[in-house]
């Protein structure tokens, strides 16, 4: 898989003091890992914007620091809770020899029938799946296949996703139900429009 690559620069700004980076157009960070030196960085908002966009927390990024690179993963962006800006990240600096635990988002394909035909609806309880793996073998995201879901209570479990388990240990349950059709109108809807109904009358 490639590696994206993102600069960044030694911070010596800490504590509440980081404001003025955010002023800066900077988002203060820290590198950190398995027996690794945690390292206080900051990198440029636009620059991380388009890596985090491609990368999500999947993709290996190849963070250079004063001209030294890490190999690491996007593991925790912190935002703004009105305007979405992101105002803290977590780096986590892998071995590119040993394996670590992600979630990998789950990307639905194809129309399911029971949706086309009107016949039900479809449920995604889960939106991700665990996983272990080498960082070089995460994929960025796991395909869901809906084109066989036909009829009301057709399902697709964990076991059943495509997955490459040469490569890849999956740490979700395999019972886990990841997508369903269910029915247009629960039992619990039909009782409350019946309830309308009367009222109206």
């Amino acid at each position: 898989m490639e590696q994206i690559p993102l600069s960044a620069q030694k911070r010596t700004v800490l504590g509440r003091k980081v404001k003025s980076l955010r002023r800066e157009g900077l988002i203060p960070a820290h590198v950190f890992g398995h027996k690794v030196a945690t390292i206080h960085v900051q990198v440029k908002k636009t620059d991380f914007a388009k890596v985090f966009e491609e990368a999500g927390e999947t993709v290996i990024v190849d963070l250079a620091v004063d001209g030294q690179k890490h190999p690491t993963l996007i593991r925790n962006v912190q935002t703004h809770p009105v305007t979405d800006e992101p105002l803290h990240i977590d780096f986590y600096q892998v071995n590119l020899a040993e394996k670590v635990k992600v979630n990998v988002p789950i990307e639905i394909s194809g129309e399911a029938p029971a949706v086309e035909k009107k016949v039900g609806l479809l449920l995604t309880p889960v939106s991700e799946i665990e996983i272990e793996a080498l960082p070089a073998n995460i994929p960025e995201s796991i395909q869901l296949d809906i084109t066989g879901l036909a009829n009301v209570g057709d399902e697709i479990k964990v076991k059943d996703l495509k997955i490459d388990k040469s490569k890849i240990e999956v740490l979700a349950e395999e019972e886990l139900v990841v997508a369903q059709i269910g029915e247009l109108v629960t039992k619990e809807m039909e009782a409350v429009e019946a309830e309308i109904e009367a009222v109206q009358a």
